[in-house]
Order: C-alpha cells, then sequence, then structure tokens
C-alpha cells in the first residue's frame, strides 16, 4: 500500500510546488517526506509498503504562504502546518490524500 498527495492553491487556481509533506504513522513518528512538483504533486515518500493502520501527512504550509505574500502583511501564515490524520484498511493499493489551501482555509478528501 503507498500514499499520494497533491496541493492545490485554491486562491490561485493553481498548483502549490515546493511544499514540504511529511508522511508519519499516528503516535509513531516520520516514515518519509517530500517536496510537492511544479504539478503540486507527490507520489512516492521514499516508503517501500505500508501496513493497514492511521497516519498523518504533515504539510508545511508556512513557507509556501510566505513566500506567496497571503495573509497579514508581516504576520505569521493563519495555518503554518496542516496535518491530515487518516485511516487506511489495507483494502485499497494506493491511498490519495489532496490538499486545497488558501490562506484561511483548507479542505482534504479522500481521492482516488
Amino acid at each position: 500500500m503507498s500514499v499520494s498527495t497533491h496541493i492545490l492553491d485554491i486562491v490561485r487556481g493553481e498548483p502549490a510546488s515546493g511544499v514540504v509533506v511529511r508522511l508519519e504513522r499516528a503516535g509513531g513518528g516520520e516514515l518519509g517526506s517530500a517536496r510537492t512538483d511544479a504539478d503540486g504533486r507527490i507520489s512516492d515518500f521514499g516508503v517501500a509498503s505500508l501496513a493497514a493502520g492511521t497516519y498523518r501527512l504533515v504539510f508545511e504550509t508556512g513557507p509556501y504562504l510566505i513566500a506567496r505574500g497571503d495573509g497579514e502583511p508581516g504576520a505569521a501564515p493563519f495555518f503554518p502546518e496542516v496535518v491530515v490524520t487518516f485511516t487506511a484498511d489495507g483494502l485499497r493499493p494506493r491511498y490519495h490524500v489532496p490538499l486545497l489551501l488558501s490562506p484561511y482555509s483548507y479542505s482534504t478528501y479522500r481521492g482516488s
């Protein structure tokens, strides 16, 4: 089983490239990390295979939002990171967890 993600900057209507995302086992620590590509995607966290369980994707959104000049001038980003915790039952070969991001909101869903 593997995990993938992508980030869409919904203010600009374009992929969020260069965002570091960590894959962690909930309550257990980091398993791998990667940076979103030019299309805002990560398809490989450097983990060969995952067992069924509960995982977290930690999106380091602060540096991206600062670089884009989003939010209040001179203020820290409202969401310096976004953490999405999900349970993988192991019945699918891949779990895709997208993030839709703006300076003051975010949304996620189980992708295909």
